[in-house]
């Protein structure tokens, strides 16, 4: 019997068969390890379950001498099949080979007429119906960038105002960056803080960002040491008139005063009521349209621009 899942790529956040091989590895109850990992060679019996043109070449070769050393003493299961010479050696050495479509079935069966025909499940990590709730708070930014000690605030925050809430969660990407395990960690952070009321949104579109910004409470985002203006994200929530719970210090934007036109996690010692929330909404869109807007920006540069 097979006694672990083995696959390429880990991180179910990024890689669909990564997710496939998570969800399988929980209901048979196995553990999940690296193709090429020493953590492998301590199965007898694994399930290589993977797709051979995810793989870097040198990766490839390293599996390759693996299958060599280990004939008959592993599984398959093959989600695509691109007819290498490596993927033939991989199917042939196999105890027993499974695919994933019928369409794979018939590609291998006069090759490996033993071949068992399966199929994928759906793959919802987080199948999660969103609660209406009293409160709802909508926080973005960069993967890597997420301040978990002042999340933990924020809950105690929220947890103090005896109303039911929510936490969206999206995120974005620097180019060239990944969700990475360090965010990975983060966020499996916030869902030990925030339990049930937290939902992850992944990469949202600007027209998704805007609508959670217009319908949200509060907008919730945290940075090393402070707001600054040029965090275009909080200038955007602000301009749309959202209440945005922050951290401030002496370089942040010139104007902005705690529960005036934004809420400073550091100093807040409670949330404020609808009505005030809206105040302050409407406060931080007066602000941003006098002194953080397009029009002032443009009237600074323009004496600068050659005609």
């Amino acid at each position: 019997m097979i006694d672990c899942i083995a696959g390429y790529h880990l991180n179910p956040w990024t890689c669909g068969i990564a997710k496939f091989n998570t969800i399988l590895g929980r209901h048979l109850s196995l553990p999940v390890v690296g193709i090429g990992s020493p953590d492998l060679d301590r199965y007898t019996r694994p399930l290589l379950s993977l797709k051979m043109s995810e793989f870097a070449e040198g990766d490839a070769h390293t599996l390759d001498a693996w299958v060599a050393e280990h004939t008959g003493r592993y599984e398959l299961f093959l989600h695509a099949w691109d007819r290498t010479p490596t993927e033939d050696r991989l199917i042939a050495r196999a105890a027993r080979v499974c695919v994933g479509n019928r369409e794979l079935f018939e590609q291998l069966v006069p090759t490996r007429p033993d071949v068992v025909e399966l199929f994928c499940p759906g793959t919802l990590l987080n199948p999660q119906r969103f609660q209406r709730t009293d409160l709802s708070v909508f926080t973005f930014g960069m993967a890597h960038k997420i301040r978990v000690p002042l999340y933990r605030r924020l809950h105690r925050l929220l947890e103090a105002t005896g109303k039911s809430y929510s936490v969206y969660v999206s995120t974005a990407l620097h180019e060239n960056t990944s969700f990475d395990d360090s965010f990975i960690v983060r966020f499996e952070e916030l869902q030990a803080i925030f339990g049930e009321h937290v939902y992850f949104m992944g990469y949202l579109s600007d027209t998704a960002v805007f609508n959670h910004i217009v319908d949200c409470t509060f907008l919730a985002a945290f940075f090393e040491k402070g707001l600054r203006a040029n965090n275009t994200s909080v200038i955007a929530a602000m301009e749309c008139g959202c209440a945005v719970i922050t951290n401030l210090d002496e370089h942040s934007p010139r104007g902005l005063a705690h529960m005036k036109n934004v809420i400073d996690i550091n100093v807040c010692d409670r949330l404020p009521d609808f009505d005030q929330a809206e105040k302050i909404g409407r406060a931080a869109r007066e602000i941003t349209q006098t002194d953080y807007g397009w029009d002032q920006l443009v009237a600074q540069l323009r004496p600068a621009v050659r005609v």
